[in-house]
C-alpha cells in the first residue's frame, strides 16, 4: 500500500477545518475560502517521459501532478497503470493544497521502466521489493530490495557501506575539500594545500518508502579545529533499484577579499568512495566515459596487445568485462610471464573547460603518468570493479559545470578509491574575489555616476560570494558484476539526462494552476498566431544556440544567460557592469517555464531546469547578513550592490518544485518565508532616497511591485504546501492583500510602510502616484492572477485591475483617474499582458484592443524586427556562430511572456 502519509492527512484535515474561518481570524471580511467537499473527481492523467528511452538505468522518477480545485480530498490515494493496464507500484503524497483543503498538487514516485503510464484515483500497487528504512546503532539503513546502504549519522562517512546481497560494493562515502590558503598570479609564490573531510552534524529520514526513500545529511567540511563550507546532501532510493541518487549542495562561507592573495580558495571539491577489489588484477575493470556513450574499457592488468597471445577468447572476454578462464588454460607463454605485465592502478579524467578533456593513467603513486586519450566533452561517468561486483558512478552536467574530474586510485590494491570532483584540483583555485578595486566609488554620488556609465551598482564590500550556493547531482550503481557495454551505455545516458516523468500541458491548463488562463497550448490555426509561435521558437532556439557559441558554462555560471548585447564587438557584454549575467532580470525564468507549461517540450524543460538550479542557488544568499536576498545582474553573479527580493523571488522556483517535487528547491522556497526581515538589514532604495529613512520594524518601506511580489510568492507557496509556517504565511498573504487594496491609490500608491509584527501595511493618509516600469515585470501579474483566483477579495481584485487598466493608458487618462499622470514609463509591450488580463476579467473590449496594439506597436520586438540571425566567423568573432544583434534578454523575457499570455487570454480577439 502507498497511501498518502497519515501525518499529511492529519495536517490537511486541520487545514480544511480552519479554511472556512480564516478570514475572520485575520481581521478581514473580504477574503473567503472556497467551500469544502470532494467533487466527482478528475479524469485519469496520462504521464509521459520527457525524452525517449523511459526510465532506463536510473533508480526512479518523481513527478508532480496538479488537480482541479475540489477534485480530491487529502486522504485520496492514487494508482498507476502501464500501457497494458498492468498495475505499477507508486508512492504518492501531497505537495500543495487549495484553500478549501483539497489536493492541488500531488507527487508520485515510481521505479518502473513502463510506458503509457496512467494515473488515477485508486489503491496503489505494492512493490515486489519495497524500500525499507531502519534506524539503529548510529546508522540509517536503507534497502531497495536489491542493495542496502548504511548511512552515517555522525563522523565523516555519509555512506558507510553499499552492499548487494552479501557483497560490499563500496564504502566510506565522504566529501572531500582541498583548500589553498594563498593564490598568486603568474609564477609567483608557493602552493600549499589543506585537506578537509565531511563532518556530519545531523541526518534525517524525510521519506521511508515503500517506493521512494529520502535521507538528508547536513554538516560541514572539517580539518582539526576548523569547520567550514556547509553541505546539505540528500540520498534518494527507489524500490527494486540497484542504484541511488545524490543531490549535493555546498554553501560558500569562506573569506576572499579583493586585492589580497590570502584567503579561502577551494582547490578541489568532491565526493569519494572506497571500492573493495576482490578479483585478480586481470579481472579488474576500469571504465571511463568519454564523448557521448564512448568509453575507455580497460583492465587493471591487460592481456590484450601483448607480444604473446593468451588466446582470442581470453582477449575478447577481458574487453567485454567477463571473468577470464583460469590462467592455467591460457597460452603458457603468457601465464608464466603475467608478473611482468604492468598493473595500472590510477586513472584520471580532467574536464578543465567545456571544450576538452584529457585522460591519463599510471601504475601507482610515485610513477609517471601515461596519456590515455582525450576528447571534447566527457559524460562524467566511470566504473571500477570486476566479476564479483563493482561501482558505477556519474556526475550530471559534468562538462557544462567544468572544471570537473574523475579519479580512480589504487585499483591494483585491495581497495580502490573513487573521487568525483565537482571542482577539479587540477584547475585554478576557485577565485571568487571581486573583479575590480572600486575605482574611487566611495560615496553614493560616485556610485550613481558609475551606474550611469557601466550600469553597475557598486558599493564597497557588497560584491561578496559569502553565502552563495551550488547544487550538483550524482548517481551510483552497485553492480553485481562488471556491466555489459549496453548496460554501461544506459547508465551513461541516465547520468547525462536524468529521466523525468511529466504531466501533459492539458492537465496543467485544466487544473488552472500557475495563473488560470495565462497559458494555452501552441496554436497555429491562423497566420497571425503562427507568426507569434514562430517568433517564440526563434527566441528559444537562439538562446539555446548562444549558450553553446558563447560557452555560457562553468561551475558557477551554467544555467544563466547574458543580459545585453554589444553589436560593435559582436559579443554579449560579459565585462560591462550590469549588462553581463542576467540574474533573472525581468523574469526570463518565467518566460521559459511558461513556454514549457504550454508545450511540454523537453528541451525547454531542461533549459529552464538549469536556470532554476542556477538562479536559486548562485544568485541568492543563503547565509550571512543578506540571506534571503538576491543580487542584481552583473559581471559576477554576486557583484552588484543591489541585494533585493526580486532576484530571490520564490516565483521562479515554484514551477520546477511543483513539477518535480524537488526537495532542494523546496528548501529554497521555505527559506524565503521570513525574508520580509531582510528589509531591516538593507534598504533597497538607500542610494536614491531624498527623505530621511531608517529601517523600523514597525514601518518598513516596501514596494508593492518588485518587493511584495517576491514576498507574497514565498508566503503563498508556504501556505499551499502547508509547511511549518503556513498559518503565518497565509496571514501575511491576506493582510498584505487587504492593506494594499486599502491604500488611497491601491497598487498605484507604489509602496507602503509595513509592520513586521502584524504583517500589515499602514494605510496612507494621502494618495500618491508611485508607478515604476519594473513593478509588474518580476512575476506580479502571474502572482496576482493566482491570488485573485484563490482568494475572494473584491477590493484587491479591483485595485490590481485598476493598475492594469492605467499603466498602458494615455497620460490624460492616468491624470483623469489619479490626479496626475504616471510620468515616463517603459516596457509597454511586456505590460500588454496586464491589459489582456484586465480585459478578460472585466469584459472590456477596448482593453482587449489595446493589449494587441501595445503588443504589436509599442516598444520591444515588432513584426518588422529581423527575426533571423546573421552568420559570424573570424576575424570578427572568437568562434564561428551566429548573432541577432537586436535581441536583448529584457525584451525577450517580456515579449515571450506577453505573447504566451495574450494568446491564451485574447487569442480569439487578435486584430485581422
Amino acid at each position: 500500500m502507498s497511501p498518502i502519509p497519515r501525518r499529511s492527512l492529519l495536517k490537511a484535515a486541520a487545514v480544511a477545518g480552519a479554511a472556512a474561518q480564516f478570514s475572520r481570524s485575520l481581521g478581514t471580511t473580504d477574503a473567503q475560502a472556497a467551500p469544502g467537499g470532494e467533487a466527482a473527481g478528475a479524469d485519469p492523467v496520462s504521464l509521459r517521459w520527457l525524452e525517449d528511452g523511459g526510465l532506463g538505468a536510473a533508480p526512479g522518477s518523481t513527478v508532480g501532478v496538479p488537480w482541479p480545485r475540489g477534485a480530491y480530498r487529502p486522504e485520496r490515494t492514487f494508482a498507476l497503470t502501464d500501457v497494458g493496464g498492468k498495475a505499477v507500484p507508486v508512492q504518492s503524497w501531497p505537495i500543495a493544497y487549495w484553500p478549501d483543503g483539497s489536493l492541488k498538487w500531488t507527487a508520485h514516485a515510481m521505479s518502473s521502466d513502463a510506458s503509457g503510464l496512467m494515473l488515477t484515483a485508486g489503491e496503489p500497487a505494492v512493490p515486489e521489493r519495497a524500500v525499507t528504512v531502519d534506524r539503529s546503532g548510529g546508522t540509517i539503513d536503507v534497502s531497495t530490495g536489491v542493495i542496502t546502504v548504511k548511512i552515517g549519522e555522525s563522523g565523516s562517512a555519509l555512506v558507510r557501506s553499499v552492499t548487494r546481497g552479501t557483497t560490499e560494493i563500496a564504502g566510506n562515502g565522504r566529501l572531500v575539500l582541498v583548500r589553498q590558503p594563498e593564490i598568486e598570479d603568474e609564477d609567483q609564490g608557493a602552493e600549499k594545500y589543506e585537506r578537509f573531510e565531511s563532518a556530519i552534524s545531523g541526518a534525517e529520514v524525510e521519506q521511508d518508502g515503500p517506493v521512494r526513500a529520502v535521507v538528508r545529511i547536513d554538516g560541514k567540511h572539517r580539518k582539526g579545529g576548523r569547520s567550514w563550507l556547509p553541505f546539505s546532501v540528500r540520498l534518494y532510493f527507489y524500490a527494486g533499484a540497484d542504484s541511488f541518487r545524490m543531490v549535493h549542495t555546498v554553501t560558500f562561507d569562506g573569506k576572499q577579499e579583493p586585492g589580497r592573495s590570502s584567503g579561502d580558495f577551494v582547490r578541489g571539491l568532491g565526493v569519494r568512495f572506497t571500492v573493495p577489489m576482490r578479483d585478480a588484477a586481470y579481472d579488474r575493470h576500469v571504465r571511463i566515459g568519454g564523448d557521448g556513450t564512448g568509453l575507455l574499457r580497460e583492465a587493471v592488468q591487460g592481456v590484450t596487445g601483448l607480444r604473446r597471445d593468451p588466446g582470442a577468447a581470453v582477449q575478447a572476454a577481458q574487453f567485454a568485462g567477463e571473468r577470464l578462464a583460469d590462467p592455467s588454460t591460457w597460452d603458457q607463454r603468457v601465464t608464466t610471464r603475467l608478473q611482468y605485465v604492468p598493473q595500472w592502478g590510477d586513472y584520471t579524467l580532467s574536464q578543465l573547460s567545456a571544450d576538452g578533456f584529457t585522460l591519463r593513467k599510471r601504475t601507482k603513486k610515485g610513477h609517471g603518468w601515461i596519456a590515455a586519450g582525450g576528447g571534447r566533452r566527457a559524460s562524467g561517468f566511470g566504473y571500477v570493479g570486476g566479476p564479483s561486483g563493482g561501482l558505477s558512478f556519474g556526475l550530471r552536467d559534468f562538462w557544462e559545470k567544468f572544471p570537473a574530474q574523475l579519479d580512480v586510485r589504487d585499483a591494483h590494491t585491495d581497495e580502490a578509491e573513487v573521487t568525483l570532483w565537482l571542482w577539479s584540483p587540477e584547475a585554478r583555485p576557485m577565485d571568487l574575489r571581486f573583479y575590480h578595486d572600486g575605482m574611487g566609488q566611495d560615496t553614493y554620488a560616485e556610485q550613481l555616476e558609475g551606474l550611469n556609465i557601466t550600469y553597475e551598482d557598486y558599493e564597497p564590500g557588497f560584491g561578496t560570494p559569502y553565502g552563495i550556493a551550488r547544487t550538483s547531482e550524482l548517481l551510483f550503481w552497485a553492480n553485481e558484476s562488471t556491466p555489459s557495454p549496453e548496460q554501461l551505455a544506459r547508465q551513461v545516458d541516465a547520468v547525462r539526462v536524468l529521466p523525468q516523468l511529466a504531466a501533459p500541458p492539458r492537465q496543467l491548463i485544466g487544473a488552472k494552476v500557475f495563473g488560470p488562463g495565462l497559458y494555452s497550448e501552441p496554436d497555429r490555426s491562423t497566420s497571425a498566431k503562427a507568426k507569434i509561435e514562430d517568433h517564440l521558437d526563434f527566441l528559444f532556439t537562439y538562446y539555446k544556440d548562444q549558450v553553446e557559441m558563447r560557452r555560457w558554462y562553468g561551475f558557477w555560471d551554467y544555467g544563466d544567460v547574458m543580459h545585453s548585447y554589444d553589436p560593435v564587438r559582436h559579443q554579449w557584454r560579459y565585462d560591462v557592469g550590469g549588462y553581463a549575467w542576467d540574474n533573472s532580470e525581468l523574469s526570463p525564468d518565467l518566460w521559459l517555464w511558461f513556454a514549457y507549461l504550454r508545450s511540454g517540450r523537453a528541451d525547454i524543460f531542461r533549459f529552464a531546469e538549469a536556470m532554476t538550479r542556477h538562479t536559486g542557488e548562485v544568485d541568492v544568499y543563503h547565509l550571512g547578513q543578506w540571506a534571503g536576498l538576491g543580487t542584481r545582474h552583473g559581471v559576477q553573479h554576486y557583484a552588484d550592490s543591489a541585494k533585493q527580493q526580486r532576484i530571490a523571488n520564490t516565483t521562479y522556483r515554484r514551477y520546477y518544485y511543483f513539477l518535480t517535487a524537488d526537495e532542494r528547491v523546496g528548501d529554497l522556497m521555505r527559506a524565503n518565508v521570513d525574508s520580509d526581515e531582510t528589509f531591516l538589514a538593507l534598504d533597497p532604495l538607500r542610494k536614491i532616497r531624498t527623505d530621511p529613512y531608517t529601517p523600523d520594524r514597525h514601518a518598513l518601506s516596501i514596494g508593492f511591485g518588485t518587493d511584495w511580489s517576491g514576498l507574497v510568492s514565498a508566503w503563498l507557496t508556504e501556505w499551499e504546501r502547508k509547511g511549518p509556517k503556513w498559518e503565518k504565511a497565509r496571514a501575511r498573504v491576506l493582510s498584505t492583500m487587504e492593506t494594499i487594496a486599502a491604500q488611497p491609490n491601491g497598487f498605484v500608491q507604489g509602496s507602503g510602510l509595513y509592520d513586521l509584527d502584524t504583517g500589515r501595511f499602514a494605510v496612507a493618509a494621502e494618495p500618491v502616484v508611485g508607478v515604476s516600469h519594473l513593478s509588474a515585470v518580476f512575476g506580479l501579474n502571474e502572482l496576482c492572477a493566482e491570488l485573485i483566483d484563490l482568494v475572494d477579495m473584491p477590493a484587491f481584485k479591483e485595485a490590481y485591475l485598476d493598475y492594469c487598466r492605467y499603466f498602458n493608458a494615455t497620460k490624460t487618462e492616468q491624470a483623469a483617474r489619479y490626479g496626475t499622470n504616471f510620468g515616463t514609463l517603459l516596457l509597454f509591450q511586456g505590460h500588454s499582458r496586464l491589459d489582456a488580463y484586465a480585459a478578460v476579467q472585466t469584459g472590456d473590449a477596448q482593453l482587449a484592443t489595446r493589449a494587441w496594439t501595445k503588443f504589436y506597436a509599442s516598444d520591444g520586438y515588432t513584426e518588422s524586427s529581423p527575426w533571423r540571425t546573421e552568420e559570424l566567423s573570424g576575424p570578427v568573432t572568437l568562434v564561428p556562430g551566429s548573432e541577432a544583434n537586436w535581441v536583448y534578454t529584457n525584451d525577450t523575457a517580456l515579449y515571450g511572456l506577453a505573447a504566451i499570455e495574450n494568446l491564451a487570454l485574447l487569442g480569439d480577439r487578435m486584430p485581422s
